[in-house]
Parts: C-alpha cells; structure tokens; sequence
C-alpha cells in the first residue's frame, strides 16, 4: 500500500472578528502582492519617522530578500536620525539587484538621504524631498526638532538678550530644557550634513566617485545651504534638475494609479508608523 505524500502545514484560518479587525491590513498587502507581480520587484511600504528602531523594523520586511531582484520602497517620512538613514541605504542596497525608492507624498531630511543612494526615484505629482536638515529628538519627546532651528532660536535669543538685558530671566525660562550639550550636539550634526550628503550617494555603489563628486557638488547649496525652514521644498523637477535620476510618474499613468491606490490607504491610518510587505506587517501609533 502507498502511504500518501506528507501533507504542509494547514493554510491558516481566522476567526470573523480577527478577519474583520485586519480587513484593511490584508487588503493593503493584496495590493503589494499586485504590484510585484506587474512591475516584476519585491515591494516594501515605511511610513514613518527615521529613528533607531527603524532598523528593526525594516529588517522585518527585507531579511528573506532576493538579491538579484529589485527592490521598491513605497517611502513617506518627516524625517529624522541621518546615521540611521545612511545605514538603512546601505541595507536595503545589499539586499537587491536595483533599488528604487517611491515618493508618493514627503520623504523629508534624513528619508531624503534615504532616496540619494537608491538607483531610481519615482515621485508622485505632489511628491517632495527635502533638505538634508539634521533633527534631534530631545529625551522625553516623540517628535524630532531640527538642528537648524535650535541654533536660530539660541542665536536670536542671545541676540535680544544683549539689547535687554534685563529680559534675561524671560528667556532662560523659556529655553529652561535646551542645555549646552544639545546645542553643541545640533551644531555637530549640521557640520556632518556634508558628509552625510555624500555616504548617501555612494551607497549606491554603481556611482563612480566622480558621479558622486559632481551630484555633492550640485546638491549641497540646495539641500544643506539655502534652506532655512525644514520644510523646504525640493520637488521632481528640482532634483532631476540637479542630475538625480528621478522620474515623476505620469499623474494619469497605471503606476501612479497603483502607487496612490495602495497610498491612500495608508494616507487614513492617521498618525502612526507603518512597515510592511506581502507578508509582515507593524502598524502602531506614534503618540
């Protein structure tokens, strides 16, 4: 008698409540799996600030990833820890044949230093990086503070403090949790913006250095010099301008149609973090 052929685990089955609980979850992953199978890639989806735990979560979605397939990141962020952007380029660059990162709203600061050391950048009709700001996030806090403002504000402080004195008092209240260590910290790190800019683009390592000379070159007075305000924008045009290899996608195309499809769904989660692919998922609240 022919014993039967070993059997694979049984697929998994929920309960209504939990499939009704993660309706939107599934949902937003059969649109990943949808969009791999029409642009022949692995997709991954982070909306999110840049900060240490990234790592963690970002591995989730790339540890079983093929490196001779290429690699899209869906990419939306404020910003964040630039240190931890350049180590997430050069992660998801060993992990693929070529790496394209998506913007289809803000990939600001240290998400922007992200998308420099991709191969291509695809950006929506409203799409926009942003200057390579440094942020701190001061301890006890959620949200990220740029460096540039912290400098401004204690340069503008001290200013008026010299014309009245007497208005010492006032301030120092005001200021009572901006320490001498986080303005140093926040000069150090706008000092490193340079070099930042530059470990980004090489982190593709099919630039010469040359290539990377000349786009140093082009981009520093626009993302690091000339912005005054975090929320500068740098758009498609600006950036392909200054010789990135981006493409805005056609607003009436199917891949942009695709990519807003599967955006918007994460554009009414709110204010939360998310990561995920067709197979793992880490959605939580920021606040």
């Amino acid at each position: 008698m022919t014993e039967p052929p070993p059997q694979g685990p049984a697929p998994r089955s929920y309960t209504p409540l939990f499939e009704a609980q993660n309706a939107s979850r599934y949902q937003r992953q059969d649109l990943i799996r949808a969009y791999q199978v029409q642009y022949g890639c692995r997709l991954i989806v982070v909306s999110s600030p840049i900060f240490s735990n990234t790592l963690v979560f970002l591995e989730d979605l790339i540890h079983d990833c093929d490196p001779a397939v290429d690699l899209h990141l869906m990419l939306t962020s404020p910003g964040g820890d630039g240190e931890t952007a350049l180590r997430i380029a050069r992660s998801l660059q060993a992990r693929c044949k070529e790496l394209t990162v998506i913007v289809p709203d803000q990939a600001k600061s240290a998400a922007t230093l992200i998308a420099l050391g991709a191969h291509r950048i695809l950006m929506g009709p409203f799409g926009d990086l942003g200057p390579v700001d440094p942020q701190l996030l001061f301890e006890g806090q959620k949200t990220f503070v740029s460096a540039k403002d912290i400098i401004a504000a204690v340069e503008d402080a001290t200013a008026r403090i010299q014309e009245a004195p007497e208005s010492y008092p006032l301030w120092a209240s005001l200021f009572s949790n901006l320490t001498g260590i986080i303005v140093q910290q926040a000069r150090a790190a706008i000092d490193r913006s340079g070099d930042q800019l530059r470990e980004a683009l090489a982190a593709n390592a099919e630039r010469s250095e040359g290539e990377v000379n000349r786009l140093v070159a082009s981009l520093s007075e626009r993302l690091i010099v000339q912005p005054k305000s975090h929320g500068a924008v740098f758009g498609a045009e600006d950036a392909a301008a200054a010789g990135l290899p981006v493409t805005q996608l056609d607003p009436s195309g199917p891949q942009w149609r695709e990519v807003w499809r599967l955006w918007g769904r994460y554009a009414v989660l709110g204010n939360v973090a998310a990561y995920e692919s067709e197979r793992a998922s880490q959605v939580f609240p920021l606040s």
